[in-house]
């Protein structure tokens, strides 16, 4: 019974890491794109997420490989740092920070970033991929997006846009009610179809002559590999710059640590989500996988890979397509390797605008305008750092926009705590002073501004139960207070909690 068991785990494994190779395939040749890099690129991070990442992690069901939220962090970080080698840099050093926040058990940091910070930054990721991708995904080239508006315009190509348009039809139809009632539609990823109605496309549009035919610029271009030498040769190992002077220059780490939270940032929540829709409900060591994310993150800039984090598309296929241990990773990542070898003729016929039709969707799912209602429905207190976070990343950079965005909910969380946490109540000539909260020293002004106004022969209850601090400074007002207040004949009574206010102090209270 129980190889019988072994046996369908295993079958199910293989099957759903097939699922997801296809899933991945398509993502890892966009998000290369959209990152400007090759599309070798991408497919050895998807197989380094798949083999290497797959095989240290603790989570059963987590698929790792390249991103869409750090496209924007991989353009510039290229643009910064002047060449794509010296980039790989910035991931081997993020790798190597992702490991020691692994060993400095750093893994339950990301539960303290505020969610309205982490939707802002995710928001903010999915309309830069939306805005990156429109003139691919209209067909203008590098030199188009430069011109001026008319030549752009005169530019944009009709069979392109229609590759486009039918691209989108499919991702936004898959996900309909509508479509999800047939089996098929169920089974097959909508990413596959998409690519398969792209390659599609091209065939019939070479069919119909020269004039029809999709431009070579404007589909994928991965080179011809036949061997594992000629792999090796592709990967160019060790291309990137590997002088004391590089490692020493400031802005690879910066880039390096913007890498290394952002891309934890991601997979910490990519866990999160996956043991959510895991059907046994199995957590992951998180610190386990920041050290196994850093060992895929060194090899993957070590060989000439983007950076890698958990991602939870590809988990979250893996998951509904049935997978029961990490082995289905692990097929996806073989897959991937063998689809080097085997598909390169069909990889070269995918049109660029079918892999931007896909981020542009994913961008769109992240930033979608029923988050931003949700949000401002729930109040200031989480819109306003959602907000924040998102101009700040869109003006500056993610790391800065994180930030600033952390900073402006800790900013209304002060605010919120030191607001009004003393009140006062009367009735004739009886006063109540509640503290309703903990009270730092900023409240002394306050209460001072309160306790000028109480007359003589006055009667006044002072109730500190509800709070479990109250600054000394504020103490020693209130204390001041108690002993003059037999001087202007006023009697207080004071009511609190032993452990807020400790009879050693001067006033007995």
């Amino acid at each position: 019974m129980t190889s019988r068991a072994s046996l369908s785990a295993l079958a199910r494994d293989l099957a759903a890491g097939t699922v997801v190779f296809l899933v991945a395939l398509p993502l890892c040749l966009g998000i290369a794109r959209a990152s400007g890099a090759e599309p070798l690129a991408g497919l050895v991070s998807g197989i380094v997420g798949g083999i290497v990442v797959a095989a240290l992690s603790g989570s059963r069901l987590s698929v790792s490989g390249p991103a869409a939220g750090l496209v924007v962090i991989v353009v510039d970080g290229i643009a910064r740092l002047g060449s794509f080698s010296a980039f790989l840099i910035a991931v081997l050093l993020a790798g190597v920070l992702q490991f020691g926040f692994g060993m400095l058990k750093a893994g339950r940091l990301a539960s303290y970033v505020p969610t309205p910070v982490i939707k802002g930054m995710l928001a903010a990721i999915g309309l830069m991929l939306v805005i990156k991708q429109i003139p691919l995904a209209l067909g203008l080239t590098s030199g188009n997006e430069t011109g001026s508006l008319t030549h752009a315009l005169e530019s944009i190509s009709p069979i392109v846009c229609t590759v486009t348009v039918i691209s989108l039809a499919i991702l936004a139809g898959w996900e309909t009610r509508a479509l999800r009632r047939f089996t098929l539609v169920r089974l097959v990823p909508a990413p596959l179809v998409v690519v398969l109605a792209g390659v599609s496309a091209t065939l019939v549009c070479g069919s119909l002559g020269s004039a029809f035919a999709l431009p070579v610029e404007q589909r994928v271009a991965l080179p011809a590999i036949e061997s594992f030498a000629a792999l090796g040769d592709a990967l160019q190992f060790g291309e990137f710059e590997l002088s004391v002077a590089r490692f020493a220059d400031p802005e690879i780490w910066i880039v390096a640590l913007t890498l290394a939270v952002v891309a934890s940032l991601e997979t910490l929540l990519s866990l999160e989500a996956v043991e959510q829709i895991d059907p046994q409900r199995r957590a992951a060591p998180p610190n386990r996988e920041l050290k196994a994310q850093g060992v895929g993150n060194i090899v993957a800039g070590a060989i000439g890979g983007l950076p890698i984090t958990s991602v939870i598309v590809r988990s979250s296929a893996n998951v509904h397509a049935g997978a029961q241990s990490r082995l289905s990773a692990i097929v996806h990542g073989v897959l991937l390797l063998v689809s080097v070898f085997a598909l390169t003729d069909v990889i070269n016929m995918i049109p660029l605008a079918s892999l931007a039709a896909i981020l542009i969707h994913t961008g769109l799912k992240l930033a979608k305008p029923s988050l931003f209602v949700a949000l401002a429905k729930q109040g200031a207190a989480p819109f306003t750092p959602f907000i924040v976070t998102i101009a700040s990343v869109l003006a500056t950079d993610l790391l800065t926009g994180i930030m600033l965005g952390v900073l402006c909910s800790a900013g209304l969380a002060l605010w919120a705590n030191l607001h009004r946490p003393i009140a006062l109540a009367r009735h004739d000539d009886h006063f109540l002073v509640s503290f309703r909260k903990d009270v730092s020293f900023l409240g002394k002004v306050p209460l001072e501004q309160m306790l000028a106004h109480i007359p003589d022969r006055a009667t006044v209850i002072v109730d500190t139960s509800r709070a479990d601090y109250i600054d000394y400074d504020v103490r020693e007002l209130l204390d001041r207070f108690i002993a003059e207040a037999p001087l202007r004949s006023i009697a207080v009574e004071v009511r609190h909690a032993a452990a807020v206010l400790p009879p050693a102090t001067r006033s007995g209270i």
